[in-house]
């Protein structure tokens, strides 16, 4: 029976940089010679949030790239693809596997994230290195199987997390492995419910609220509905942080059906971001990706992230008029975490304002400006200003694309039977370690929470 051994290069009692070295390997032929074992690594994704981020992600990779079979990604958020390009520009020229919307959102992102560097002498990778990396990309629907060698195949199948999100189920020598990526926060607004995977073995899963239960998960609606009222009457704005994929469609969605059935007042909507008016279009490009109702919805309105009195402004000077139209408005702009892009600009308006409300619709991973404006930080430094925090601080984590606790070891549970071991990571310390300990006592599972750099063989 081939041996398995996972390493954990990122995502190991951590949110970000998820990057995963699987090896498949018989320890000898039928000569009894020792064979080469299958590397296959799976996501390559920046590292946020943290003191050393930008050291850790432009460190060489702690592994032989050249000696990599395969590379599968499992979803196009950065902590999972950030650096994919670094690895063309390091010696890899295989296969990237993902699905049709991965390899495209993929592109827009990486383009994005280009951004996030200084200047060119401090890029984590350039723009061929970028063309050179998604030319690699070999796009692959749901549940169609990859032959990687006489002793492993892998399918991907659907994560309920974003547009084309995976799980990746592996098999070899009659066992099952499968990598959660992120497991999405049932029930979504436009994607259907997660695959089942019984059969798997071994499970490396992810807990980003591996230790908490979404709170808001049936009445998000409502208040996005009350926060939307709240700057109505108060003639404030309303800022939402939002990642470009997933949760600034759901709301643009959500307003609209708000705004349709006249359960808020009219007002300006503004989506001040090129990248996700980008990932907008691509949304639109995969309507067999959305669950059945929404499906329905797009075939007699194939604007479905459009209406009345939403703009998307693209340039900077379409997004500086904004301050011109009096409240009250909304805005969503990127990062989801205010980590940067042009919500630090409304922010640094706004944030001053006792009228206007900021609403967080996402993860706010620890050290981020917006974990400290959810910790009630009275000031805050934003482009180098202190800036008063004045405005109101709302929170609604049922639009979380993650699974909680409570859905994370459902998932586990489906595959009690024949599960052998569980690795946790995608959390931090005290939710990675707290899941481990739940899979122990409620599973009977032996379980690990990885450190970075750790090898198991199993």
């Amino acid at each position: 029976m081939p041996k398995i051994a996972i390493s954990f290069y990122g995502g190991a009692r951590e949110v970000t940089g998820a990057c995963y070295l699987l090896e498949i390997g018989s320890p000898s032929n039928a000569s009894g010679q020792s064979t080469r074992a299958l590397r296959v690594l799976v996501d390559c994704g920046m590292f946020q949030g943290c003191d050393d981020c930008d050291i850790r992600t432009h460190a060489p990779f702690p592994f032989d790239v050249g000696a990599l079979d395969a590379v599968v990604i499992t979803h196009a958020h950065i902590d999972h693809i950030g650096r994919i390009p670094k690895l063309w520009r390091e010696g890899y020229r295989g296969p990237i596997y993902a699905t049709p919307p991965t390899c495209d959102l993929t592109g827009i992102l990486l383009e994005d994230a280009m951004n996030f560097f200084a200047s060119p002498e401090t890029a984590l990778f350039s723009a061929s290195d970028l063309r050179s990396a998604t030319g690699l990309f070999h796009p692959l629907e749901y549940d169609t199987r990859v032959d990687l060698g006489p002793e492993c195949s892998f399918k991907l199948l659907n994560a309920g997390h974003i547009l084309g999100s995976s799980f990746v189920r592996f098999q070899t020598g009659g066992r099952v492995a499968v990598f959660s990526g992120d497991v999405g926060n049932a029930p979504s607004v436009l994607l259907p419910e997660r695959a089942s995977i019984p059969e798997a073995n071994i499970l490396v899963v992810e807990s980003a609220y591996g230790n908490r239960t979404h709170k808001h998960t049936e009445d998000r609606v409502l208040l996005l509905e009350r926060a939307m009222e709240d700057v109505a009457e108060r003639k404030g704005t309303l800022m939402m942080p939002a990642f470009a994929t997933e949760r600034t469609q759901e709301i643009l969605h959500e307003i609209n059906e708000l705004i349709q059935e006249r359960r808020v007042p009219a007002m300006p909507v503004f989506v001040d971001s090129p990248l996700a008016i980008k990932a907008t279009r691509i949304f639109s490009k995969y309507p067999e990706y959305y669950r059945e109702e929404i499906r329905g919805l797009h075939r007699q309105h194939p604007h479905l992230f459009e209406f009345r009195n939403l703009k998307f402004t693209q340039s900077v000077a379409e997004s500086k008029a904004i301050n011109d139209v009096p409240p009250p408005k909304v805005i969503l702009a990127g990062s989801g975490m205010s980590a940067g892009g042009r919500i630090l600009h409304h922010e640094k308006r706004y944030l001053v304002d006792p009228k206007s409300i900021l609403l967080m619709t996402g993860y706010q991973a620890a050290g981020s400006l917006g974990r400290r404006l959810i910790d009630h930080a009275e000031e805050v430094k934003i482009h180098g200003e202190t800036v008063s925090v004045r405005a109101e601080i709302r929170a609604i984590d049922g639009y979380s694309a993650h699974a909680d606790e409570r859905q994370l070891l459902a998932f586990a549970n489906e595959m009690r039977e024949n599960l052998e071991h569980v690795f946790v990571v995608q959390g931090e310390p005290a939710a990675a370690l707290g899941f481990t300990q739940v899979v122990r006592d409620r599973l009977g599972v032996p379980a690990d929470a990885p450190t970075y750099g750790e090898r198991f063989e199993v």
